[in-house]
């Protein structure tokens, strides 16, 4: 779209969300950070649904478009001006005469560029904000100055926050612990590792038949502890996800035993550490959804953990929008992925710097394999792989990193239900 058109477009449907909210005062929870949002709306909303009429943003639309559209349940009309026009007219209706809205919104919130969250919370204001982590080095560092101004930006949708609402933190943070005492309203916190009011311990992956199939973890809020039993996903972000969820479950007053049921019913986002049958009878670890340093180490350290596997192969593409850090980070990965897997396979220009990082740190010239694109990284990883091999493929969006799962998954006739970025629109590009 024009630039002028793009502008009008997002004015008037941002102008129509305003005014739906206005009229049907839904209860609003936004999430946002620099890891996990996509994963913990979505965990969210599978925990409320089925005590409250509730709506999530679709896939992850968490932009200055994305979340206007969300509000009124409407699609992306992408590059063609008709559908925009389609939606503006629809937007009106829906803003003036809908019926029936939702008790709850789940939005996902995020920030390419500095006074994005300003923006979005000039009109939105959550009743509950959460925030499940601030990294060191976080995705889209690129247009900001330092990784500290990613975090202040994000911390404006704390300061949005209703007078009687609620912050929900990432315990285990240390940017998010420290602005706790600046926050006037309630806040929660979810750890891994220190008492909190939801914490979570004893997580593990779930084996059947000596193939991973998800994976679980004690969760204690107050006197209470329940298991939580994930399937389909493995990691230690389903930790945080679901503790998460657990937070925002309590301030609608939904027991802890009510969350462990809805989660073993849900199936989580495609694209999230999802477990796919391989080709040759191996095993994949499907995380091409999107990638940034902290969470390629937490997939890496996921990838090490696993047992019962003859070897375990890495394919990271290019981690984007890093700005001055990515030399320095994709080095870093390659010395984790040393220590983690015993192939790695790069896709990209940046990631060759993964390759050499790994090459300094352990692995021969004759474990590292380099290509340019993820097509061709997939067709050839078809004759790189054995039975019995586990293979991690990551990558940010950029990369389209599933395009190698597609080559080397035992049913491709299902990667339009697998698979991340598979309608038309994306597939296209």
């Amino acid at each position: 779209m024009k630039d002028a058109f793009k502008k009008v477009v997002y004015a008037v449907l941002t102008f129509e969300a305003q005014l739906l909210l206005r009229r049907t005062k839904p209860i609003v929870i936004a999430v946002t950070g620099s890891v996990g949002k996509t994963s913990t709306k979505d965990g969210i909303f599978a925990v409320l649904k089925n005590h409250r009429k509730a709506r999530k943003s679709e896939k992850s639309f968490n932009s200055e478009i994305g979340v206007p559209l969300s509000v009124l349940g409407l699609p992306n009309g992408w590059d063609n001006p008709v559908a925009w026009i389609i939606n503006i007219i629809e937007g009106f209706f829906i803003a003036a005469f809908s019926r029936n809205y939702p008790e709850v919104l789940v939005l996902e919130a995020g920030v390419d560029r500095p006074g994005d969250m300003k923006s979005l919370t000039a009109w939105l204001k959550p009743d509950i904000a959460v925030i499940t982590r601030l990294p060191d080095v976080p995705v889209h560092v690129e247009y900001f100055s330092t990784p500290e101004a990613v975090a202040e930006e994000k911390l404006e949708l704390v300061r949005a926050l209703k007078p009687n609402g609620v912050f929900i933190y990432n315990h285990d943070d240390a940017k998010l612990l420290a602005a706790v005492a600046d926050v006037r309203q309630p806040s929660v916190g979810f750890s891994r590792y220190a008492p909190s009011h939801f914490t979570a311990a004893a997580d593990e992956i779930v084996y059947r038949d000596d193939v991973p199939v998800g994976s679980q973890f004690t969760l204690t809020h107050m006197d209470e502890t329940v298991t939580i039993k994930v399937n389909g996903s493995i990691g230690i972000q389903n930790a945080y996800t679901y503790s998460a969820a657990a937070a925002v479950a309590a301030q609608f007053d939904i027991p802890l035993t009510a969350v462990a049921e809805a989660v073993r019913s849900h199936v989580g986002p495609v694209g999230r550490m999802r477990v796919i049958p391989g080709i040759k009878a191996t095993c994949i670890l499907d995380d091409t959804y999107n990638s940034s340093p902290t969470a390629v180490e937490g997939a890496l350290q996921t990838l090490k953990e696993l047992r019962g596997f003859n070897r375990k192969i890495a394919v990271l593409g290019d981690m984007l929008e890093l700005g001055q850090f990515s030399t320095r980070e994709h080095e870093r990965i390659g010395e984790v992925a040393a220590g983690a897997v015993d192939m790695l396979i790069t896709i990209g220009v940046r990631s060759r710097k993964t390759a050499e990082g790994a090459l300094e740190h352990g692995l021969s010239e004759k474990q590292i394999f380099q290509y340019e694109d993820s097509a061709a990284a997939g067709k050839e990883l078809q004759q790189l792989i054995k039975p019995g091999d586990v293979i991690l493929v990551k990558g940010s969006q950029g990369v389209r990193a599933e395009r190698v799962v597609e080559e080397i998954m035992a049913e491709p006739e299902r990667a339009g239900e697998l698979l991340v970025r598979q309608d038309t629109a994306w597939r296209k590009r």
